[in-house]
């Protein structure tokens, strides 16, 4: 016998994991800024500039966009119907995320370096 398949459940379980990294990354983050506030922008870009923080905000941008990647395919799937439009969207979707993402490695490679 067949399973059916589970449409959407591997997008919503990507989504809630990228949600939880999300979270606990920002509560690790704010905790440590309140706790050791930089006392310069020379003092926070060596707080940041660090190999550990790089990957961490590296995989923090990666789940932001993935996050933001899932949630905003639903919006555009559920209410643009006419499908060369909700191609376009999701494309300009796409390209937008991409690109923010490729901005962002480049800031951090940049401030590590």
């Amino acid at each position: 016998m067949r399973k059916a398949p589970v449409s959407g459940l591997r997008p919503w379980i990507i989504q809630r994991f990228t949600a939880i990294y999300l979270f606990f990354f920002f509560l690790l983050l704010l905790v440590y800024f309140i706790f050791f506030p930089p006392a310069s922008y020379e003092a926070w870009k060596d707080a940041m500039s660090g190999t550990v923080v790089i990957v961490a905000t590296s995989v923090f941008f990666l789940a932001l966009f993935a996050h933001a990647w899932i949630g905003l395919r639903d919006v555009i799937m559920d209410y643009v119907k006419p499908l060369p439009l909700r191609m376009t969207a999701l494309a300009l979707l796409a390209f937008g995320l991409i690109g923010m993402a490729a901005w962002v490695m480049h800031i951090l490679f940049a401030a590590g370096g």
